[in-house]
């Protein structure tokens, strides 16, 4: 079929699918149920599930010999948020306890502690820890280290005496300096949540019409592919960003999470990465055969990369040289970068520049296999 060159037709053509699909949106509120809905039920889902930090962890603590010294230490479990201790009477039943998961660290004071904790060779605790998760493992070990550190501070002060140790050491930490988990978390929600908006509102609209056989009906019209392809992205495109607007809106007013960097930098970059994720469900649109089949596509292609390999949670550093190779294809993992700087390091360019230009390349390369795909498809 000739397609209409004259000035103007194509905007007009291009109008006219839109309004069509704002119809459609309008007619089906499943689009919006996934723009707006999803994005609240999975923030308030994982926000408020999926923490890092520790708290009111059981410890127990063995006494061999208690007096003032040993009872001014224990206050320091007695009154932090981030233990319950139990005492026991020997370390065996302090052991029993933890085999039968009652407590996850026993701290032993010995029976020489007054003596021994005036020394700097001396070892006046001991501390074991339930190194089955080696995380929370890790957070006691320096939970104990911090109050053992305190006390002898504290101690020293006490005796009109300065605290000797070999090192001092000046410690910072810049960005998160409550070491709140949730600050780090929370951007990596956004972007993980949007892959998943993003994908879905393109992949089973398309399916939709391709299961129905109206997309057929629709690609015999004047329309040109490349109309097609942005009268089926720009609707989705608003609502997606209405989601997004939605899920900053609750990171800095539910979740207090500080935002350093500027919110047209953070728009900006998001606008690329939903472009990249609803390109990526016209990708996946232009293969599936059903909304069911589409909406499985999604999930394993887009979702569960973005949750494992964005490193949103698990380090990709840390991951296998090949496993790193594959990050580079998710580009959840270039936003996740994006949304963590702006959040809470601020405007940082040559960490927001490179990740932007990955987003764009992978956006062009998911736009020009959707363009090929369906034409291909479609003959």
């Amino acid at each position: 079929m000739n397609i209409d060159t004259r000035p103007g037709s194509s905007r007009m053509r291009l109008r006219g699918l839109i309004r069509k699909e704002f119809l459609q949106i309008v007619r089906d509120p499943s689009s919006i149920a996934i723009a707006f809905l999803m994005p609240i039920f999975l923030l308030l889902l994982f926000g408020y599930g999926v923490s890092l930090d520790s708290e009111h962890i059981p410890l127990a603590l063995v006494v061999e010999q208690p007096n003032s010294d040993t009872a001014d230490f224990t206050a320091e479990f007695d009154h932090s948020k981030y233990f319950v201790p139990f005492y026991y009477a020997s370390t065996l039943e302090a052991e029993q306890a933890m085999m039968a998961g009652r407590v996850n660290a026993i701290v032993v004071l010995r029976h020489d502690f007054s003596r021994t904790s005036r020394r700097s060779d001396g070892a006046a605790i001991q501390l074991i820890v339930n190194g089955v998760d080696a995380n929370t493992g890790r957070i006691i070990s320096g939970y104990v280290q911090g109050a053992w550190g305190s006390w002898l501070a504290h101690a020293a002060q006490k005796r009109g005496q300065e605290l000797q140790v070999p090192v001092q050491m000046q410690q910072r930490v810049w960005f998160n300096s409550e070491l709140r988990s949730r600050n780090f978390l929370v951007p990596g929600l956004v972007a993980v949540i949007m892959t998943l908006i993003g994908s879905l509102l393109t992949a089973m609209v398309m399916s939709r019409e391709w299961e129905r056989g109206t997309m057929e009906a629709l690609l015999v019209t004047p329309l040109s592919m490349r109309e097609v392809i942005i009268g089926k992205l720009l609707p989705y495109f608003i609502l997606g960003m209405g989601g997004l607007v939605l899920a900053v809106g609750m990171s800095l007013f539910l979740f207090e999470v500080p935002l350093r960097g500027s919110l047209w930098v953070l728009f900006s970059a998001s606008a690329l990465f939903l472009i990249a994720a609803l390109s990526m469900g016209l990708l996946i649109s232009t293969v599936a055969r059903s909304q069911f089949v589409a909406g499985l596509i999604a999930l394993i292609a887009t979702f569960l990369p973005a949750f494992l390999l964005s490193g949103f949670i698990f380090d990709i550093g840390s991951m296998p040289t090949m496993v790193q190779v594959i990050t580079h294809i998710v580009a959840a993992r270039y936003y996740v970068a994006i949304l963590q700087t702006v959040f809470l390091a601020g405007n940082v360019w040559s960490v927001i520049l490179p990740n932007a230009l990955a987003l764009v390349l992978l956006a062009t390369i998911f736009l020009g296999l959707t363009w090929r795909n369906a034409r291909k498809r479609l003959e």
